[in-house]
């Protein structure tokens, strides 16, 4: 049984900067590919970062260079540095979890909200 806790979310102002942690239990955090995911008010979930087993890392295109997706072994836990938050950043965040021989994300933690004000 895996569960996620994420933490680290709040209200900010434009250019601030947090860090959210994602706390992974109930299976070995190193057969898992690790991502988050960000949900703006009204529209989808969509993913800005990925970290794979090995420590391959992806961004969106409209994170790249901002954001920065990190996993520490010996503490189970998935980070997501946030630099230069915009206001589009707003939203809720959800760290999620994949097996790495699934192509789904199909564990997801109950997320953290993220204001960025103007």
């Amino acid at each position: 049984q895996v569960e996620l806790a994420e933490s680290g979310g709040g209200l900010v102002q434009a250019g601030a900067s947090l860090r959210l942690s994602c706390q992974f239990y109930g299976a070995t955090f190193g057969t898992y590919i690790m991502a988050w995911f960000h949900q703006a008010p009204g529209k989808q979930r969509d993913m800005v970062a990925e970290i794979s087993a090995g420590g391959s890392t992806t961004y969106a295109d409209s994170v790249k260079g901002r954001f920065t997706i990190s996993r520490d072994y010996a503490k189970n836990t998935v980070y997501l540095q946030m630099n230069s938050l915009k206001p589009d950043d707003t939203g809720v965040y959800h760290c999620a979890a994949r097996h790495y021989s699934t192509y789904q994300y199909n564990f997801w933690g109950q997320g953290t909200q993220v204001t960025v004000s103007s």
